[in-house]
């Protein structure tokens, strides 16, 4: 596949670095990824992957726009209030970039359909606000063998981490992290706690970056790391995770035979 015109103008800035040029570029063009929820995370992430040029995108999610979640989902306007998130971004992301083609689906990631919705992409982006989804995700993405980049963010403090645990080598997934949810009255969520709506823009836009250099292999990835931001002190800390022999899902005894 040779670039067009349009598109050599369009991902001018992406071509003339080293590291991609026109074969990654192309790469990106021919990639697929799914993107969990078209809100805070989701905005930022499906904007820049939109603009990058990752030629199909998936995005789940079975909300419609609230005014409230205007003040950090930048991906909508005033006038989707109401309007099914999905409708709203596929909408916006192809007057971004009409090169790419948006999937909606309108439905709720569920232990019925996560096998089904994420099989047919390269990689997934969890940008949900859910103990429960982003445990799924995880477990669905290990059956799966699909790389798994995660954000999550609460009040002023974000987090991202990059999950590939089918992959040989010391590649802990979100359980060796996290081995269970937390009690329903500990867990939060946006709604409950609060957020900084910038903090959303911060996160979900290096989760894009994390994305482009999966799917092109450039640099140094995320996983085996988790990269903690602190929006009060503006600190940034990268803590080095291993893959946990006790998981129960990765371990060497695991006990989860499937997505539950």
């Amino acid at each position: 596949m040779s670039l067009s015109d349009d598109q050599l103008d369009r991902y001018a800035r992406h071509i003339v670095l080293r590291e991609i040029g026109g074969a990654g570029q192309q790469k990106l063009l021919a990639a697929k990824v799914l993107v969990v929820g078209a809100g805070g995370l989701g905005s930022p992430l499906l904007l820049y992957l939109a603009a990058a040029g990752v030629g199909t995108l998936g995005v789940i999610d079975d909300d419609a726009i609230d005014l409230s979640n205007l003040q950090r989902q930048v991906l909508h306007g005033t006038g989707d209030v109401g309007r099914p998130k999905v409708e709203s971004a596929s909408a916006r992301l192809k007057e971004i970039n009409p090169d790419i083609t948006v999937i909606e689906h309108k439905a709720r990631l569920t232990a019925e359909n996560a096998a089904e919705v994420i099989e047919g992409y390269d990689l997934v982006a969890d940008g949900s606000d859910n103990f429960e989804t982003r445990f799924l995700l995880n477990d669905a993405c290990y059956f799966l063998k699909k790389t798994l980049v995660s954000g999550a963010i609460l009040q002023f403090d974000g987090q991202i981490s990059t999950f590939k645990a089918h992959e040989t080598g010391d590649h802990p997934c979100y359980r060796c992290l996290f081995p269970a949810p937390p009690p329903l009255d500990i867990a939060r969520t946006c709604g409950e706690a609060g957020v900084l709506g910038a903090l959303a823009g911060v996160i979900g836009s290096m989760q894009a970056v994390e994305v482009v250099k999966e799917l092109l292999s450039l640099g140094e990835g995320l996983s085996g790391k988790l990269l903690l931001y602190d929006a009060l002190s503006a600190e940034i800390r990268r803590i080095t995770t291993h893959r946990d022999p006790a998981c129960v899902l990765c371990g060497e005894n695991p006990t989860r035979h499937g997505i539950k």
